[in-house]
């Protein structure tokens, strides 16, 4: 099928026409920048220096306008319409396509589907459902390819955690590569678990082509001895019985229940945040990160996926068109509001830096400063991501935040429309319900992931204060040169008042930044959540919660401070003043310094080399494509 955009001949002004609306960008040589929306040729919207703003007007209605023709297939089409590649055609005739189909858009569907974690066990169908409704559109053609998985609840605390966060570049780099190999004219990545979502978002800004991001939803809740479960239940059942609070027939009851069935972990844990983040983006339809996996819901859902990556094609809609800076503020403030996972500060700095955004730590420094913490989710608090989606869902709690004038409500999205317009027909949160709170009343004024600096984070580390842990914690130190030992320790030799010290265990230490998961759920199941505080240079489960800081960078591994502590060192984290420090003067520092030597680990080959060698820092969102 052919869509005609009529297109000014003169200059860099590109008019298109859409059947309900007509977009327009004018880039002058100059600085100048006009946006501008024609609703049914009528009305005019125009953004400009005021300088400018006659001449282009003028120069729009006397210009002479030619016609040009733009085909959905433009990638496609290298290998479908070209005589010259006979082979490549033979090779997709032999998958079943005709002569019509090859003159068809190409939509890639990425399913990381595997049967070995429950919050991708289902994806594939997804996929399948997914690809039929696309099939079903004129001029489209579905193909399913896939990439990988890291379950990070079957990995934390063992040595397979320390390939999850690298498994997020395996994927964004497989995304990339297929698609632009196949030369796929759109995208639908279908995710789960924590590192699919970013690892997919980083792939789109890459290749910025047409696409659309499914969540494959969050699990139903677990139920055992009338008590309410969910992943985090289960870490924490291991500190719970190791102090005596439960019964080994209890422990084993909790095990085998926590988890009912397919989809993510239930909380604000990171795949729910991440979910949340990117449906508040844009870059994903309204409700897919609330909708529960089971249900039908995502059923329903994957119906709406063939019309909704038309639109995007029709539009040439791009993630970049998308992923501005005004709609990743959008996202942390909404993470700041539902009290989502520390993990999304490295997850959305490695997404905006895939389009070429700017965005720093201090940026959520700044967004968590002017942001009310409004959402009692757990870990930290009472509910579940299915008793959010009873009361309404991540719309009604965008539109929520969107009425309070935190959110921009001009923001493009996937559906062609903004922010605010997708808002317009959302119904309110639930009348009666407690999950979130009023802006007037919030759990804590502002947010509740914070950015430290110190002498032991000169490039900054990430806090997680809800508000029930206090504001400052000052203690001797608890050294553990890794999480196991660390494990370990709590239930033994760690004391009440102490910071207890994870080190190397950062992107290039570990190597691959693994989650505390493991120990902070003994802190919480002994009883010392709120007596004891935990610093790491790795980073936290989103079902971590506790006096807790990770990220701490300069990491161990590159000289870092916390590298050089020792038990009994005061440590002092006063949130009120945004500072971790230790109680050495530069000249203990610096003596410590010259005796220093990186903790020997034993060789690595294959991947976490290849990670030690290339990635980031933390501060940096550990990304691995900025090397020369």
């Amino acid at each position: 099928m052919i869509h005609y955009f009529p297109v000014i001949t003169r200059g860099e002004i590109i008019l298109r026409t859409f059947p309900e609306i007509v977009c327009l960008s004018f880039i002058a040589s100059t600085s100048c920048k006009l946006a501008a929306n024609l609703v049914n040729c009528m009305k005019v919207e125009v953004t400009c220096s005021e300088n400018d703003l006659q001449d282009i007007l003028n120069y729009l209605i006397n210009c002479q306008l030619n016609f040009i023709t733009m085909e959905l297939n433009k990638y496609s089409r290298t290998i479908t319409q070209d005589e010259s590649l006979p082979a490549a055609q033979a090779m997709l005739y032999a998958i079943g396509m005709d002569e019509n189909d090859l003159k068809k858009a190409q939509v890639g569907i990425v399913s990381t589907g595997f049967q070995g974690n429950p919050c991708n066990m289902h994806l594939n169908d997804l996929a399948s459902e997914v690809k039929k409704e696309v099939d079903i559109q004129e001029d489209l053609y579905g193909l399913i390819f896939h990439t990988i998985g890291v379950s990070d609840g079957i990995t934390n605390g063992t040595e397979g955690m320390k390939y999850s966060l690298p498994s997020r570049e395996i994927i964004a780099d497989s995304i990339e590569t297929v698609v632009s190999a196949q030369f796929y004219d759109a995208v639908i990545p279908i995710v789960g678990c924590d590192k699919n979502m970013p690892g997919a978002m980083i792939a789109l800004g890459r290749l910025n082509r047409p696409a659309i991001l499914m969540y494959g939803g969050t699990v139903k809740k677990g139920r055992w001895q009338n008590r309410d479960l969910n992943i985090v239940t289960a870490f924490e059942a291991y500190g719970e019985r190791a102090a005596g609070k439960i019964s080994d027939f209890d422990y084993k009851g909790i095990i085998k229940h926590s988890i009912p069935g397919a989809g993510a972990c239930g909380g604000m844990y990171t795949a729910n945040s991440i979910a949340s983040a990117i449906e508040c983006m844009g870059m994903s339809l309204p409700y897919t990160s609330s909708n529960p996996a089971l249900g039908g819901h995502k059923q329903k859902e994957s119906k709406l996926m063939g019309k909704a990556i038309k639109v995007v094609l029709e539009r040439d809609i791009k993630p970049r068109d998308i992923m501005t800076r005004k709609a990743i503020e959008n996202a942390i403030t909404l993470i700041m509001a539902l009290g989502g996972s520390t993990n999304v500060v490295i997850h959305l700095l490695a997404m905006a830096r895939s389009v070429d955004v700017e965005l720093s730590i201090d940026d959520f420094q700044d967004i968590s400063n002017r942001t009310p913490y409004l959402a009692d989710l757990k870990p930290s608090g009472k509910y579940l991501m299915e008793d959010l989606h009873e009361a309404g869902g991540i719309p009604a709690v965008m539109k929520l935040l969107l009425k309070e004038n935190l959110l921009d409500g001009n923001c493009l999205t996937v559906t062609g429309k903004t922010v605010g317009e997708n808002l317009e027909g959302i119904h309110d949160l639930g009348k009666g319900q407690s999950i979130i709170h009023p802006v007037h009343n919030p759990i804590k004024k502002n947010g509740h992931i914070q950015i430290l600096y110190g002498n032991l984070a000169e490039q900054g580390a990430v806090a997680k204060i809800t508000g029930k842990e206090g504001e400052l914690f000052s203690g001797p130190a608890r050294v553990f040169e890794d999480e196991h030992s660390a494990s370990e320790g709590i239930s033994t030799i760690v004391k009440r008042g102490e910071v207890i010290v994870i080190r190397n265990n950062g992107p290039r230490g570990a190597p691959g930044m693994p989650e505390m998961l493991k120990p902070t759920g003994a802190v919480i199941g002994a009883g010392l959540g709120k007596d004891v505080a935990l610093i790491t240079d790795g980073r936290f489960s989103g079902g971590s919660h506790g006096f807790v800081v990770g990220h701490i960078t300069p990491e161990a591994y590159d000289g870092g401070l916390i590298g050089l502590i020792r038990d009994g060192d005061i440590i002092t984290i006063d949130i009120t003043r945004n500072r971790i420090d230790a109680d050495l003067t530069e000249k203990e520092i610096e003596d410590r310094r010259k005796d220093w030597q990186p903790l020997f680990t034993k060789p690595l080959t294959g991947i976490l080399k290849k990670y030690r060698n290339s990635v980031s820092s933390a501060s940096n969102g550990c990304v691995t494509d900025e090397f020369e």
